[in-house]
C-alpha cells in the first residue's frame, strides 16, 4: 500500500505553495509538495489501477479541485494556480489543517458537493472512514479493478471446470484475439491435443508469418516447475522457433521463473491470473454488461 499522504492532507500545503499571490504552474506545485513531504521517486511513480495518472497527482489534482469549488484558490489559464482573497483570509486564520469537513463552511462547496454533502451530514455514522481518505476517481477505479479481479475469479473457475477439448479452442482463440496465427481456422490446425491435459503446437507470431511462436498449455491446479518449463524450451530448437508462450491454469515456481530469465531463447509464461486478465482484455468469454463514461473539460475548446 503506498504511503502517500490522502488528498485531503494536500490541501493546506497547495494553498500554501501559492500564498504569494502570484500565478503558479501545477508542475511548480507539485514539485514543492513533493519535496516538503519527502516523497521518493517510487510514490511519485506510484499509479493508479487504469495507469494513466500517478496517484500522487491525482491526490493533489483533487485537492486543487476541492479548494477551487470552494472559492480558495482559482486557475486564471491553463496549468495554472491563484490563491484568492478568500484563500488568504483563511490562511491568515492560520489552520492546523484544511479538508473536506472544513470547506463546507464554504456555501460554493456545499452547493458543488450537492446531495451527497447533505446526505452524508445526516448519516455520519455510516459513512466509511477509508473512502474520505481516497479522490472520487480512485473510488471509482478501485470499484472497477475489485469488479476486474472478482470476474477473474470467477473466469478461472470456469476454465477448470470445462473440458479438456473447450480449453484448447479457448487458448486458441485467445491467441487469435491477441493478434497470433492470422484466421481462427488456421490457428486451429496448428495447435491442438497433446495429452496430460494439455495442449501444445506452433502457431505464427503475426498474420505475415514472419516468425512462429511455440505454444504450450496445461490445464493444471499444481504448480508447474522448472522441469516442465526446461522441456519446453528444448523443444524450440526441433521446431526451429526462438520465441515460446507457456499457459498453465495454476502457477509457476519460483525456479521455473528464473530458469527462463537466464536463456537465451524468448519464452513468456503465463499463469492463471494472466491468463484471465488477458480473457477480460481480448473479450474472450466474457461481454459487456454496461459502461461508464468519465469526461473532463477540452480547454482547447474554450481558447480564444
Amino acid at each position: 500500500m503506498t504511503a502517500i499522504p490522502d488528498y485531503q492532507a494536500f490541501m493546506l500545503p497547495v494553498l500554501l505553495s501559492i500564498k504569494d499571490g502570484k500565478e503558479h504552474s501545477n508542475t511548480e506545485i507539485y514539485g514543492q509538495i513533493a519535496s516538503s513531504f519527502n516523497l521518493s521517486e517510487k510514490e511519485l511513480n506510484h499509479m493508479l489501477p487504469s495507469g494513466v495518472q500517478s496517484t500522487y497527482e491525482n491526490r493533489v489534482g483533487w485537492a486543487k479541485t476541492y479548494l477551487k469549488k470552494a472559492g480558495l484558490v482559482t486557475t486564471p489559464s491553463r496549468g495554472k494556480v491563484k490563491i484568492t482573497e478568500r484563500g488568504l483570509s483563511v490562511l491568515r486564520q492560520n489552520p492546523s489543517k484544511i479538508d473536506a469537513k472544513f470547506l463546507e463552511q464554504f456555501p460554493e462547496f456545499l452547493d458543488f458537493k450537492g446531495f451527497r454533502a447533505n446526505k452524508q451530514s445526516k448519516n455520519d455514522d455510516n459513512i466509511d472512514e477509508s473512502e474520505n481518505e481516497l479522490t472520487p476517481q480512485e473510488i471509482l477505479e478501485n470499484s472497477y479493478q475489485d469488479l476486474r479481479n472478482k470476474l477473474a475469479h470467477e473466469l478461472l473457475v470456469q476454465v477448470m471446470n470445462s473440458s479438456p477439448e473447450f480449453f484448447e479452442r479457448l487458448v486458441i482463440d485467445l491467441l487469435v484475439a491477441m493478434g497470433y496465427g492470422g484466421s481462427r481456422s488456421e490457428a486451429g490446425k496448428r495447435v491442438g491435443k497433446s495429452g496430460d491435459d494439455g495442449i501444445d503446437g506452433i502457431i505464427k507470431e503475426d498474420k505475415l508469418g514472419l516468425d512462429i511462436v511455440n505454444i504450450q498449455a496445461k490445464r493444471w491446479q499444481n504448480t508447474v516447475g522448472r522441469p516442465d518449463v526446461q522441456a519446453f524450451v528444448g523443444s524450440l530448437a526441433g521446431n526451429r522457433a526462438r520465441k515460446g508462450v507457456f499457459i498453465t491454469t495454476s502457477q509457476f515456481s519460483k525456479e521455473a521463473i528464473e530458469y527462463i530469465q537466464r536463456i537465451e531463447q524468448k519464452v513468456v509464461l503465463i499463469d492463471g491470473e494472466t491468463l484471465t486478465q488477458m480473457m477480460i482484455d481480448h473479450n474472450v468469454g466474457v461481454s459487456e454488461e454496461s459502461r461508464y463514461v468519465v469526461k473532463k473539460i477540452d480547454m482547447d475548446y474554450f481558447e480564444e
